[in-house]
This record gives C-alpha cells, structure tokens and sequence, in this order.
C-alpha cells in the first residue's frame, strides 16, 4: 500500500482497510501452517501495513 494513497482517507475508512488486513493476516497465517504459503514475504508486508495504518490512525486522532 502507498501511503500517498493512505493518508487521503478518514479514520472509517482507515478502520475498514485495517480490518480487511487483518483478516488477510489471519488467512496467510493459516496458510503459512499449513504449508502451503510459497509466498512468505506477504506475511512482513502485510505487518508492516497493518503497522502504517494504525499509526495513521493514532495520528489523526491526535491532530483532530
């Protein structure tokens, strides 16, 4: 995800993006379990967007 991109938004917005990402996570995790993630560095990248969002999120409620 771009933060360009991110920042635009409003926190329900935001709230929903996060959401979505951590049920992705969630989905990867099991995967990962199973065996049958090939792709393992969706599992950082997802962290790491999950991390942009809620700093995004703490940041506009202070500025509010």
């Amino acid at each position: 995800m771009k933060l360009k991109n991110i920042k635009k938004k409003n926190i329900n917005e935001l709230y929903g993006i996060l959401y979505i990402l951590l049920y992705e996570k969630f989905n990867l995790r099991i995967k990962l379990s199973n065996k049958k993630l090939k792709h393992t560095h969706l599992l950082k990248e997802n962290r790491r967007d999950i991390a942009r969002i809620k700093t995004l999120i703490i940041n506009k409620r202070v500025n509010k």
